[in-house]
């Protein structure tokens, strides 16, 4: 007896989004205000031989980062991105995509957490881990790098010093830009000088300065030991990232964040040589598969990248862990912490983190598994908050 070809096909039978309020261990600041919880969107998709699998859209601060909101994602998927692809073969990524780029235009962030959600599921059914689907890994583990936001010199530096001491972080990102161009920059020197030849330094300015402050202060934190810098002017002001990228200290490396979300952007800044590294998140990118893309295209033009974060969940976390372990070309390292900044997690068991470097989970899927009861408490339904707001500085939620 022959089985025929659609027997064996896992078919898209349900998908839920809900949206979670998790607190941060401490406010978490950056130049365009502090946020003090998280709110991801979590996607739980279920296949027609019953296995499911989960996928996760954070943004940072609600929309303060980009166009997307918490709100926006869960109503995307609710409304367009799950009628466009339940039914439909859960094993063609691609035309999932497809699918969803019919159903929806842009959303980004949400068709990211819906693909993530195909892939974990598909990848358990078949009882493999999902970087087996993206190509084969290239590397066991990725250098783990430690955001310091707390804003206060004396409390970023006694942070540092517990992180490398336990051996947990030695790659220090600061965030800038709140502040006057000179404070920032006493900021840094004073971090870089404690923590001088026993850590590598980034800064990330979020987009606050215009062209003229980046070219006037940028090199004085270079001299401090800063040696990768991170989106210092706007999204779309890359004519002044190119100049950055071609006068600034060869010591520094500049790395575009929000300028590179697609491929075809990542294709124009590579054209136009106006950037030294790509920081790449799945969230922006839409998805593995594009992350993918954005990647090799960093590759053909000899353009590093950088693992970045939204701040997600371990869920969120180990998808963009899975793909950055498949990845070539010159890398720079990860910044994936996002459980270790919440209160906790919705998994049973993080993914390790030893020697400066998190350890690849080797399950099948994203090899975690979540625990409803955490869903079920940081359920934004059963909490009753208001959504987040970034004002003046500080995050609030307020019970509705």
């Amino acid at each position: 007896m022959t089985t025929s070809p659609s027997a064996s096909v896992l078919r898209i039978e349900r998908i839920q989004a809900r949206i979670l309020d998790i607190p941060t261990i401490r406010p978490h600041k950056l130049s365009f205000g502090a946020i003090q919880r998280q709110s991801p969107v979590i996607v739980q998709l279920w296949l027609s031989d019953g296995a499911s699998g989960f996928g996760e859209a954070a943004t940072i601060g609600g929309p303060s980062w980009n166009e997307e909101s918490p709100e926006s994602i869960r109503h995307a998927i609710d409304s367009y991105l799950a009628p466009a692809v339940i039914g439909q073969d859960a094993g063609r990524f691609e035309q999932l995509l497809q699918r969803m780029d019919l159903a929806c235009k842009g959303n980004r962030f949400a068709k990211s957490a819906v693909e993530q959600a195909a892939i974990d599921a598909v990848a358990r059914s078949l009882g493999l881990p999902v970087w087996q689907l993206l190509g084969g890994k290239q590397r066991e583990s990725l250098p783990l790098a430690w955001t310091l936001a707390s804003g206060d010199s004396a409390k970023d530096i006694e942070e540092a010093e517990k992180m490398l001491a336990a051996r947990r972080h030695r790659i220090f990102k600061l965030k800038i830009g709140a502040r006057a161009p000179q404070e920032d920059v006493a900021h840094v020197a004073r971090i870089a000088r404690a923590l001088d030849g026993r850590a590598s330094m980034t800064v990330d300015v979020n987009q606050a300065w215009d062209g003229a402050t980046a070219r006037r202060y940028l090199p004085e934190m270079i001299d401090a030991g800063v040696g990768l810098i991170e989106q210092p002017v706007a999204q779309w002001n890359e004519e002044a990232l190119r100049q950055l990228t071609a006068t600034l200290p060869h010591t520094a490396l500049v790395m575009a964040d929000e300028t590179v979300c697609t491929p075809q952007d990542a294709m124009r800044l590579a054209r136009h040589n106006a950037c030294h590294v790509f920081s790449l998140k799945i969230a922006k990118h839409g998805g593995l598969l594009r992350t993918r893309a954005v990647a090799d295209v960093a590759r053909a033009a000899d353009i590093g990248w950088y693992g970045g974060t939204m701040l997600e969940t371990s869920v969120g976390s180990a998808a963009s862990a899975h793909v950055f372990a498949t990845l070539g070309g010159t890398h720079h390292n990860c910044e994936l912490f996002g459980p270790q900044l919440l209160v906790d997690d919705i998994v049973e068991q993080q993914m390790v983190l030893s020697d400066f470097a998190l350890q690849l989970p080797d399950g099948p899927g994203f090899g975690l598994t979540v625990v409803p009861e955490r869903l079920d408490r940081f359920d934004r339904a059963r909490q009753g908050l208001t959504p987040v707001h970034v004002d003046l500085g500080r995050a609030s939620a307020q019970p509705a």
